[in-house]
């Protein structure tokens, strides 16, 4: 149920975490709701000022790379929300990465050194740095779980073409490295993050939020030598602290399972780890804002 109707709008959709308003047939509102999910799974309750510290990273990380490769954005009218161009996008997730860590090195470990069609060195240790950064795509699915996918299989299956797949290469290779460099500025590493892209005739965009705790992967560069080199955890910027929670509490989102009670304690820290990640991120003080339904809509539909 679609919480605004506003002037112009032709559809409305729904995902885990955003409202997406379509306007005309140019134009997109995304709405960056307080809702958390993990393992595709929607957490029953909100945490406070989630949605505006995504939408505000996103903004900030979209106007420092706007000089790479144009983007979807247009203005933000609220702190949680967005308007942009609306593209027709590329049924795929551009991955990168840049150490050996989580889905990569879950793969690595089992044996297998290749992860879409991308041979991995030997001889790495869990959290290792690429020699170069390497992109293992993603189909963007629908409905279930994201799958692996080469760029051989992207371009047999037409996903796209070899010359927007350069593009798409390009753009993502460029993107990461300046990724990295405003994480350096942080005092961060940005280890692996995904870029998803659309074409507005002939032109490729970048779209979706870009760099934001939710679609990347920080280490903290302080000692980041000292503990691969013992072998330990790294210290580590993102939402995996609640996928942590969720399985020491025997949740993974599988069948039968329950989603553990979310305590006003919980979710409060959650909050505050949510800014604590606004504020390393971007090295700007976070200013929670909050507005009402009325007044959301009111400027909104202004900017509009």
């Amino acid at each position: 149920m679609a919480a605004f109707q506003f002037p112009g709008q032709t559809n409305f959709y729904s995902g885990k975490v955003r409202d997406v308003y379509t306007i005309g047939d140019d134009k997109l509102v995304m709405i960056a709701s307080n809702r958390i999910s993990a393992f595709d799974v929607i957490l029953p309750k909100p945490i406070p000022y989630k949605g505006q510290v995504l939408n505000q990273i996103a903004a900030y990380m979209l106007q420092a790379t706007s000089d790479i490769c144009p983007n979807w954005l247009l203005t933000t009218p609220t702190p949680n929300s967005a308007i942009g161009k609306k593209c027709i996008p590329f049924k795929v997730e551009m991955v990168i990465r840049g150490n050996l860590t989580g889905h990569a090195w879950r793969t690595y470990q089992s044996g297998n050194k290749i992860l879409c069609g991308v041979t991995m060195p030997d001889g790495m240790k869990e959290n290792d740095f690429f020699p170069l950064p390497i992109i293992t795509p993603s189909t963007k699915a629908s409905v279930g779980h994201d799958e692996d996918i080469s760029k051989e299989d992207i371009l047999k299956t037409g996903i796209a073409t070899a010359a927007e797949y350069a593009v798409l290469e390009k753009y993502t290779q460029q993107l990461f490295e300046r990724g990295k460099q405003l994480a350096a500025k942080q005092g961060l590493i940005l280890v692996d993050t995904k870029y998803e892209f659309g074409k507005i005739g002939d032109e490729i965009f970048l779209m979706d939020e870009i760099h934001t705790p939710d679609s990347s992967r920080y280490f903290y560069a302080e000692g980041y030598e000292e503990r691969q080199a013992k072998g330990e955890r790294q210290k580590q910027l993102s939402k995996e602290f609640v996928r942590e929670w969720l399985i020491e509490n025997n949740f993974m989102g599988k069948e039968g399972q329950v989603v553990p009670e979310m305590t006003e304690d919980w979710i409060n820290t959650i909050s505050k780890r949510y800014i604590e990640l606004y504020e390393k991120v971007i090295g700007q003080k976070f200013i929670p804002q909050e507005l009402s339904t009325e007044e959301t809509f009111q400027r909104i539909s202004k900017a509009l």
